[in-house]
């Protein structure tokens, strides 16, 4: 079934880069009010400067939790979130230091129809300027690069199983100027592949 989901509100952040310029972002999604039981131990083995949460965040009290483990958390509202809240739908996260922005970051919950972008988030992400998009809503880990150069990055769901898919979330690493991707298994904090 195709996502119908809309963008009815966008936010813009800006987040400041430590001073080593090393900069560690946990990605989490999809938990539905029940993350796995080890998800946020692993997170915080992570020591991450900032986490988002890519929606379908159910039980709101999970981003007061994932509040004690990151100085800045960021979320967007997904399809079962409900639109009564202060979540928007949207934000476009500028990391800058000392002064200048350094990667740029658009967070939404549906950015993916299969292995491609969507058109929608793509025609925001080039206008917003932003080099990755970050979404959920497929449950289904992914890391890509869109042919217009937008790296996309889907962390998969840290909350109930859905098919045979993994229980896992996304890191994003900046150091020496260069992003890195990668998927953490809940149960054993390993990295996942595809095929494992």
């Amino acid at each position: 079934m195709r996502a119908t989901w809309e963008i009815h509100e966008r936010r813009e952040r800006r987040l400041v880069v430590p001073e080593s310029g090393e900069l560690t972002v946990v990605v989490v999604s999809d938990t539905h009010g029940r993350p796995h039981a080890r998800a946020w131990e692993r997170v915080r083995e992570r020591a991450p400067d900032v986490i988002l949460h890519g929606g379908d965040i159910g039980d709101l009290a999970v981003l007061d939790a994932l509040g004690e483990l990151a100085p800045e958390v960021v979320a967007v509202r997904g399809n079962i979130d409900g639109m009564d809240n202060a979540l928007p739908d949207s934000v476009t996260l500028r990391f800058e230091r000392g002064g200048v922005e350094v990667l740029s970051v658009l967070l939404l919950h549906v950015g993916v129809d299969g292995p491609r972008l969507r058109a929608p988030a793509r025609r925001l992400a080039v206008a917003e300027r932003c080099e990755v998009v970050v979404c959920g809503h497929s449950h289904v880990p992914v890391v890509l690069r869109d042919a217009s150069g937008v790296a996309v990055f889907n962390p998969g769901s840290c909350g109930p199983r859905r098919f045979a898919l993994p229980i896992v979330f996304g890191v994003m690493q900046l150091r020496d100027g260069a992003l890195s991707f990668e998927h953490v298994l809940c149960e054993t904090g390993e990295r996942w592949r595809p095929g494992m």
